[in-house]
């Protein structure tokens, strides 16, 4: 299976380009295709390879880089027991920045010679670094970018993330159906690529439900005071506010929310899906909805048995982005297996031939274009834990 190579590409790609050759790294793959054949002989007939990894570990975000490394180290270990595939891990620290991502990337192909990359974390930073590696025939996989266009950014950009497009409409119907809601408010933050992708499928899922929007109000990242916005929503009395935000301004939100006397149920997408929500607002976090690919307390032996290697090592609980990107690293070591190869080319027609691959997210196929194939579950935030919504 092949997909379409995307002949045009983003003015951003250009000026990315463009921005690699004046720096002297150029826009070649260095010193090939990631060929893994002489690897393999050092490894004693495993195939080796070495994937970067670009992850937001420093910052206000840098709760989703830990998650994410945390899966991905898990998961290498598991492969590496395993004897088929021996992966080597080249991590970087984009700190939430597409121009750091943008260099990480640089450096990750043209030095590091990787045969895959996964991450970046961002939509934002994934909308820079996947065409550089589509340009570059370098497989690039997100496991946690979620807004709409990323697979289509070229033929060797995938993701595992379930996309906003499908999580927040679950999340969405799973909450009206449960609390009879006819009238909603909307708050988004309007200067990031995943935020404004989740506002443009809420709104447009309220519009497809008949659901009427009783006013729509914006904010941007870093922000900490949102009494203005809450106090316009609260005189309208809506049945749900539906919150498109990252973990750190949506638990803030939440909070402030609740000391006003907000307590009708939230609507988020996959940023809002963290611990971090509870941790940050604590019982204000109460009513959070979400849909997910994952839920740790699914009886399922391949996910309590991942929860409990994830705590013994790290002292807590895996969150939605660990256990994409513990999956996300399976997934590619399975296209490198089935392919028989690590190199470049070989593993991206890996990947797009991965169906039905049963992980700890649950059943899993990409699309022709990579994007994501299952079903998710929709969970809420309850006596400060996240349990089904029923």
């Amino acid at each position: 299976m092949r997909r379409k190579f995307k002949a045009i590409l983003p003015f951003v790609v250009i000026l990315a380009l463009f921005m690699l050759s004046a720096c002297g790294g150029g826009t070649s793959s260095g010193t090939g295709s990631g060929d893994g054949s002489k690897k393999d002989e050092a490894s004693g007939g495993a195939i080796s390879a070495k994937i970067g990894v670009i992850s937001y570990l420093s910052g206000p975000g840098a709760a989703y880089g830990e998650a994410i490394t945390n899966g991905l180290k898990l998961a290498k270990e598991e492969i590496n027991e395993e004897g088929k595939v021996k992966i080597e891990l080249v991590i970087e620290d984009s700190a939430g920045k597409a121009d750091q991502a943008l260099s990480a990337a640089q450096k990750l192909i043209n030095s590091e010679n990787v045969n895959a990359i996964i991450g970046p974390t961002l939509s934002t930073e994934m909308q820079v670094v996947g065409p550089v590696a589509d340009q570059n025939g370098v497989p690039i996989m997100g496991t946690s970018t979620t807004a709409a266009g990323i697979p289509q950014l070229g033929e060797y950009v995938f993701r595992d993330s379930l996309p906003e497009s499908q999580a927040i409409p679950a999340a969405m119907k799973k909450a009206v159906d449960k609390y009879g809601a006819k009238k909603v408010a909307i708050m988004y933050g309007n200067d990031d690529v995943f935020t404004k992708s989740g506002y443009d499928t809420m709104k447009k899922t309220a519009e497809e439900m008949g659901l009427e929007v009783l006013t729509t109000q914006t904010f941007q990242k870093g922000q900490s005071d949102y009494k203005a916005q809450l106090t316009k929503i609260k005189n309208l009395q809506p049945d749900l506010i539906l919150c498109s935000a990252l973990y750190n301004e949506g638990a803030v939100i939440m909070d402030q929310a609740r000391s006003m006397g907000i307590d009708v149920p939230f609507v988020g997408g996959n940023g809002f899906n963290s611990p971090q929500v509870i941790k940050i607002a604590g019982d204000a976090a109460d009513g959070l909805i979400v849909a997910t690919p994952w839920f740790g307390g699914k009886d399922d032996p391949k996910v309590q048995a991942f929860v409990k290697k994830y705590e013994e090592a790290y002292g807590k609980a895996p969150d939605q982005f660990s256990a994409q990107a513990y999956d996300g690293l399976k997934i590619m070591a399975k296209a490198i297996a089935d392919a028989g190869s690590a190199e470049r080319d070989a593993i991206r027609d890996g990947l797009a031939g991965i169906d039905s691959y049963e992980g700890v997210l649950g059943k899993f196929s990409f699309d022709d274009e990579g994007d994501v194939v299952m079903e998710p579950v929709v969970l809420v935030i309850k006596d400060g834990k996240f349990q089904v919504l029923e």
